[in-house]
């Protein structure tokens, strides 16, 4: 079960800086998770402001 990022991102970068596996990258309209490498750790969900990300 990986992390997924929702259209309420407003592509500040927060959640890109605290994954420690790097599965977080930039997309067209918000930032993105690769779910083959997320780890499930949550960190990224702490780290948005405007809680864009959520469990699958």
């Amino acid at each position: 079960m990986a992390y997924t990022i929702s259209d309420e991102c407003i592509k500040c970068g927060a959640c890109e800086g605290e994954c420690p596996v790097g599965a977080i990258s930039e997309g067209d309209a918000t930032y993105v998770i690769d779910a083959d490498a997320c780890i499930d750790c949550g960190a990224c969900a702490d780290a948005c402001p405007v809680d864009a990300i959520s469990a699958e």
